[in-house]
């Protein structure tokens, strides 16, 4: 049967898309307005700045997580699930298995989901969207939505642009459709690993990022850390069945440089107090909001480790972050590393 409408009155079919779905990787108009009939956000922050097209906001709302009553979402209300057609997921990579656990009762069979968490589960190393997929099925119609965007600038309407990815064409198609505005501009994309992966590994390289502007080590170290730092995201991407071409746009380079050296990014700052020799429990303790970042380098690194693929800026940034030696001693192990070719033959 049909699922519920989106706003302009079309459907995604759960029928359609299994039919038409081209499975990838290793698994085989206008932003919504205010949360109401037929879309909801389930958490805040980026989601909640994405959550309300109705006009700009005060920029600071998205990042008040422990404000709910500022944050146009309905985490709260069942009732709001129900008659969902499309429900953003905005929740950190810890806590998603959890909350849509909780929700799987109350979504309509055929509502979309769609998730804008930057990250992976560390438990089970999977992706966001196989979470998705391990708690509500296969069937479920399923969209990522990553790139370049800092939920204060997306919510007073600042120009943003990111990439969207799902498990079936017309899912994205429909995302595309439903989240267009005159601000925000999707591209889509049927290569969900390199979205996600891209999404969840630039945070790891803007930690590294972060403690490399806090040592003063000038601007070529910063810009060979990020270049390098790409060529690593590739190669795990392309090692699970991503594509390379994907890590070049949006969702990678893109959201790869705004994270490494954008005011607001939450990962950047844990590197940059990192690099000040303050311990991590006190950066975390004194942070409002995730830095995704700390979870997914132990993630990553072991995700790495299964497949064979070398992630030395990874690798050094979990001993940072497990207090085991220094950022500046990790940059010096790094240049020190054997010499190589750039050019890397797959």
């Amino acid at each position: 049967g049909s699922g519920p409408e989106f706003r302009d009155g079309r459907r995604v079919d759960a029928t359609h898309c299994r039919a038409g779905r081209r499975r990838v990787g290793d698994r085989a108009g206008r932003p919504p307005r205010a949360p109401g009939p037929g879309r909801d956000v389930v958490g805040q922050g980026w989601g909640a700045g994405r959550g309300d097209g109705g006009g700009p906001r005060e920029p600071h709302l998205p990042a008040r997580r422990r404000d709910a009553g500022n944050v146009a979402s309905n985490n709260r209300s069942g009732r709001a699930l129900h008659a969902a057609a499309c429900v953003v997921s905005a929740i950190p990579s810890h806590g998603t298995r959890d909350v849509i656990r909780r929700a799987r009762g109350l979504l309509p069979p055929e509502a979309t989901v769609v998730s804008a968490t930057k990250g992976l589960e560390v438990e089970t190393l999977l992706r966001v969207s196989e979470v998705i997929e391990d708690e509500l099925g296969s069937d479920r119609p399923i969209a990522v939505l990553s790139g370049p965007s800092f939920a204060a600038e997306l919510a007073r309407g600042a120009p943003t642009a990111v990439a969207v990815a799902g498990n079936c064409e017309a899912t994205v198609a429909a995302v595309q459709r439903e989240f267009r505005s005159g601000y925000f501009r999707l591209y889509a994309t049927q290569d969900l690993v390199g979205v996600e992966i891209g999404g969840a590994m630039k945070n790891v390289i803007a930690i590294a990022a972060g403690a490399v502007e806090s040592l003063g080590l000038g601007d070529n170290c910063p810009s060979a850390l990020i270049t390098r730092g790409l060529a690593e995201i590739s190669r795990l991407a392309s090692a699970l069945g991503g594509q390379r071409e994907t890590l070049a746009g949006l969702s990678g380079l893109g959201d790869l440089v705004l994270t490494c050296t954008g005011q607001l990014s939450r990962n950047r700052s844990v590197g940059i107090e990192l690099g000040k020799g303050r311990p991590l429990e006190e950066i975390l303790g004194k942070m409002r909001a995730v830095a995704e970042g700390v979870r997914t380098t132990e993630a990553a690194l072991a995700l790495g480790g299964r497949h064979g693929v070398e992630l030395p800026i990874t690798a050094q940034m979990a001993d940072v972050l497990a207090g085991q030696k220094t950022p500046r001693v990790a940059v010096e192990e790094l240049m020190l590393r054997r010499q190589r070719s750039e050019v890397e033959v797959e």
